[in-house]
């Protein structure tokens, strides 16, 4: 699975901010959250959890 940084810089190496993966959990999370209707039975926990899930099949397609 290719994960790598979101937004690489070119000129700063030492920075190696945060990877793909990170960034599509963190706009499947904000998209989750943004829902009413999201399942309110699920914890903190598991809505992250289903958030990676989320990144890690947009990745995964991303390689097709």
């Amino acid at each position: 699975m290719n994960n790598e940084q979101a937004f690489p810089n070119p000129h700063r190496t030492d920075q190696t901010g945060i990877s793909r993966r990170e960034y599509f959990a963190a706009k499947a999370m904000q998209g989750l959250l943004s829902d009413p209707g999201w399942r309110q039975d699920m914890d903190f926990e598991d809505t992250a959890h289903a958030a990676y899930k989320q990144a890690d099949a947009m990745l995964k397609a991303g390689e097709a």
